[in-house]
């Protein structure tokens, strides 16, 4: 009788499992025969009809032996792999739909590189929650070989493909005369973004290039980055800057300032360029979607895109128009066909960082107004996010169903000076709204052990000092 290998096993022993967005862990712990079987699994329990399967990385350096473990497991069921490198995440999900088959990414998006991840699409798009179920569920014939000796070799098929969705949406040359700096680090889109910005007639400089693995959070940017943006844009004289996490389907958008807008920001912006009438978003997002009044329809999940694409799908079978939905961290998701200027532009129901940028410089043109002008024009609900490292899952939930319990324990860690509080929203951890229009928002985070605090108020440097004050007082008194 053949061995077999049960995923709830693997799940356990090594600690690699699902997250927000795909399966993650530490580098260490995913191993070969790990990431054969997560492979496998998702084969054989999602798309077990599947003939062909595209494949593709990020630049972190354990991403190329896993995507050789994740091909193995295609070749053991006979399936042609689509070798399409290293390229943005919805790269490779844009060109999966396009084919109508599977695909498999290998990246750990934002989180640091020692630790990496798998995303799986099936031919309509990111996996869904029960699709997680029945892999984490999954039982696979155990062979014993979990590594492709086949020497992979790229196709740019999958690249073209996502380049000629923007240049047939956008139009020609239309940043002719802007000058945008591209931070580039570690992204794995940072030629492929410096090539696009060229040839809508952007004059592009590259800034802070670097071959080691940089794992930028665009809903936490730090002091460090956000002195790097003033000076850039300060030296370089920029209209805009840009760049992205690391597997380029989160954007991070600076002004002419160097000042780096908030993702939900991004995404209430980019979602008024397209004319969207149904907005799907996190309950982390600015209360300015609704305050502004341009959409009919503003839908609110929890925090995680499988969670935003999951309600995306019920606005579309209730024949509602116009819908998109993003997150906080300004991953862009669209749900259904738009068009603007008499140009299409297709579904992509997974996050995409290049659609939110060209849509800000568009939008900034056709208004002859600077960047800047663009979020002076929302109302001003600011918002601010950090959070706490090497913070065990465990411990935040106990300490959020602490607070959540009596109002004694959110004065004894949150002390009184906003009021009381008048409403309680846990769709995803505990999101408070005091009397004094501050909001606090404390979730643990679902791809690693941190607990991420959420601030909003009327003031930039309130919201940030709320956020810094929340923590530090967690810090103090989080032994709950």
């Amino acid at each position: 009788m053949s061995k077999r290998i049960y995923l709830e096993d693997i799940a356990k022993d090594s600690g690699v499992r699902f997250g927000t967005s795909g399966v993650r862990g530490l580098v260490t712990d995913m191993t070969d025969r790990v990431c054969w079987a997560y492979t496998m699994a998702f084969l054989q329990e999602v798309v077990p009809g599947a003939k062909r399967v595209a494949v593709g990385h990020d630049l972190r350096p354990s991403s190329p032996a896993i995507i050789q473990a994740c091909t193995a497991a295609a070749q053991v069921r006979g399936m042609e792999v689509i070798y399409a490198g290293a390229l943005p995440t919805p790269a490779l999900a844009y060109y999966a739909l396009q084919e109508q088959i599977p695909a498999i990414m290998v990246t750990g998006s934002h989180i640091p590189f020692d630790r990496n991840g798998i995303k799986f699409y099936t031919e309509e798009g990111e996996i869904s929650k029960n699709h997680e179920t029945a892999i984490t569920q999954a039982v696979v014939s155990d062979i014993g070989v979990y590594r492709s000796a086949m020497k992979l070799i790229s196709v740019s098929t999958p690249l073209d493909v996502y380049r000629e969705r923007y240049q047939r949406f956008f139009p020609e040359n239309f940043l002719g005369g802007q000058r945008i700096g591209v931070y580039e680090h570690s992204s794995v889109a940072r030629d492929f973004l410096t090539k696009l910005l060229q040839q809508f007639g952007a004059e592009v400089v590259s800034l802070g290039r670097t071959n080691s693995f940089v794992p930028i959070d665009t809903e936490a940017v730090s002091e460090e980055e956000q002195v790097l943006g003033r000076e850039w844009a300060n030296t370089h004289r920029l209209d805009a800057l840009l760049s992205t996490d690391g597997d380029a389907d989160r954007p991070l958008i600076g002004n002419e300032t160097g000042r780096w807008l908030r993702g939900d920001v991004v995404g209430l912006l980019c979602a008024q360029y397209l004319d969207a009438h149904t907005v799907v978003t996190p309950v982390s997002s600015t209360t300015a979607i609704e305050r502004c009044g341009a959409f009919a329809h503003v839908m609110r999940t929890k925090i995680g895109s499988p969670y935003v694409i999951s309600v995306m799908q019920t606005a579309l079978a209730a024949e509602k128009g116009g819908v998109v939905g993003f997150e906080a961290n300004g991953g862009f998701l669209v749900g259904n066909t738009f068009e603007r200027n008499s140009c299409m532009l297709g579904p992509l129901p997974t996050r995409d960082a290049v659609l939110p940028m060209l849509a800000l410089l568009a939008l900034a043109r056709e208004q002859d107004v600077p960047l800047s002008a663009l979020s002076a024009s929302l109302p001003q609900r600011f918002t601010a996010s950090d959070r706490i490292k090497e913070f065990p899952t465990e411990r935040s939930q106990a300490l959020i169903a602490n607070l959540a319990s009596s109002h004694q324990a959110i004065v004894t860690v949150l002390g009184e000076a906003w009021g009381n509080v008048v409403n309680q929203d846990k769709t995803d951890g505990l999101r408070l709204t005091f009397a004094s229009g501050q909001i606090i928002h404390l979730r643990p985070s679902g791809n690693a052990p941190e607990l991420r605090c959420y601030a909003e108020t009327d003031s930039e440097e309130q919201a940030k000092e709320l956020v810094g004050m929340t923590l530090e007082r967690v810090r103090i008194t989080g032994e709950i």
